[in-house]
């Protein structure tokens, strides 16, 4: 691994283009990148199992769709990435995937096409067609995915500005999740959901709503960002094509997916149950299902925002990830014994989570940073193989738990309180919880590089 530019080495080395710290514009317009995925995946996690539930399928038909998405996506970034370390074309890859989003995510949140063709209403015909859109969906969404992500390595070798670049990646991220948010409060505000008409009707003007928005962003970032040129700019041995062998020999590889795919496991499981948890466990008001997501996000926007200003190094990514670790552990806790009559407290536990969200992705993904250094002739592999290990468990987990939900019966352990233990309640709460902690036990006895590395050019958060 190439040495990081140190604060205070000679002029001449600070002058390498390769390891100046970035200037804000070019932070901006790569945080914007991602934006159509995001919003997106959050409409996908947040109320595709709700969609499919109140439209008719069943809960285990429903996490079938999930899981046709989940293992489509899984294949496909392993399958790009390694395109992506032969060919390169960052960009070609990122505009590609992101047409196929726009394209096919309106049927995967609408009605059900072949249905309509073949005058059939077959709860098999209806299951297969989501299932059939939801793939091509996430096919892609990874080839947008994996391109934007090694993208960070190739743009520079400075390892602060790397985290400068997820850390605007992941702000934008939940600007973008804020925005659906937004859209679905207006639009439940707004029409009423009595019949499965209405509610397709529903769900397909929030996927309209979500892709007219995302590809504005898209626009953005392609024509404001470069095609990265440091992986052809650097000497031969860092710019040959690395083989996988390679990385399934370095601990910190395995450590590093570990970390990642716990963090992934514990953002998407908890956002996949969280509308659940808040109408059926503590039957709250509707507007809560829009309300406590976007508390979440706007925590997560000003911590991600925050965590651009620092100076890093490895100490510090253990430090800022186990931290986050333990307030989701806490939250878990706070989940499982939260009753009905005290539901007001999600609120403030929304706060918690939106805060160890954003400590936990930023940082974990920072990490995929740190292990691929200066060889940038795998970046992409490291991120499809990351990548798919995340969307095969979620995929996973996210099916055993659904299916599940209908043949679970409820404990009731407090009547008066209206308090009992359901699969809801453990996806939300346990699951993260039991992740975060392994995730914690890992990076604790992960051996990162300590330099501490030179701050952005100029600041993001104006003085």
């Amino acid at each position: 691994m190439t040495s990081p530019v140190i604060v205070g080495r000679n002029d001449e080395e600070e002058e390498d283009p390769s390891t100046k710290p970035l200037g804000r514009l070019s932070v901006f317009y790569y945080g914007v990148g991602h934006m159509l995925n995001d919003i997106t995946a959050s409409c996908w996690f947040t109320y595709l199992l709700l969609f499919l539930t109140q439209i008719g399928l069943s809960p285990r038909d429903a996490a079938i769709v999930m899981l046709s998405g989940q293992v489509a996506d899984g294949f496909a970034t392993v399958f790009v990435g390694e395109l992506i370390d032969r060919f390169g074309h960052f960009k070609i890859w990122h505009a590609a995937g992101s047409l196929l989003v726009a394209v096919s995510f309106s049927s995967v949140f609408g009605g059900c096409l072949p249905c309509t063709l073949l005058n059939s209403n077959s709860l098999t015909v209806e299951t297969l067609s989501y299932s059939m859109f939801a793939a091509i969906f996430n096919i892609g969404w990874a080839a947008t995915q994996v391109s934007h992500m090694a993208m960070v390595n190739c743009i520079t070798l400075n390892s602060t500005s790397r985290v400068a670049l997820t850390s605007s990646r992941n702000a934008f991220s939940m600007v973008a999740n804020l925005g659906l948010y937004a859209i679905a409060l207006v639009v439940f505000g707004v029409s009423e959901a009595g019949t499965k008409e209405n509610t397709e009707t529903q769900y397909r003007w929030i996927a309209y709503s979500s892709i007219t928005v995302g590809c504005c962003f898209v626009v953005i970032f392609l024509m404001g960002t470069k095609e990265p040129r440091l992986r052809i700019d650097l000497r031969e041995t860092s710019r040959a094509r690395i083989p996988w062998s390679y990385w399934f020999r370095k601990i910190l590889y395995y450590q590093v997916a570990m970390v990642y795919l716990l963090t992934r496991l514990v953002l998407n499981v908890s956002q996949a149950y969280l509308a659940f948890f808040v109408i059926d466990d503590l039957q709250m008001a509707q507007s809560a299902k829009a309300l406590i997501p976007a508390i979440i996000y706007i925590c997560s926007f000003v911590v991600s925002v925050m965590l651009q200003e620092i100076p890093w190094n490895g100490k510090r990514l253990k430090a800022y990830y186990c931290a986050g670790g333990i307030i989701w552990i806490f939250c878990g806790v706070a989940i499982l014994l939260l009753s009905r009559s005290i539901n007001i407290y999600m609120y403030a536990i929304s706060i918690f989570i939106g805060i160890a969200n954003a400590l936990m992705l930023v940082t974990a993904i920072s990490m995929q940073s740190v292990l691929i250094g200066s060889e940038l002739g795998g970046c992409a592999f490291v991120c499809g193989s990351l990548s798919f290990l995340d969307k095969m468990s979620c995929g996973l987990a996210l099916y055993v738990l659904q299916s599940h939900q209908s043949t679970s019966p409820k404990v009731d352990v407090n009547i008066n309180q209206h308090f009992y233990f359901s699969v809801t309640r453990y996806g939300l709460g346990l699951v993260p919880a039991v992740c975060s902690l392994i995730g914690v036990v890992v990076t604790y006895f992960m051996e990162l590089d300590s330099t501490i590395l030179k701050p952005l050019r100029q600041p993001l958060l104006l003085e």
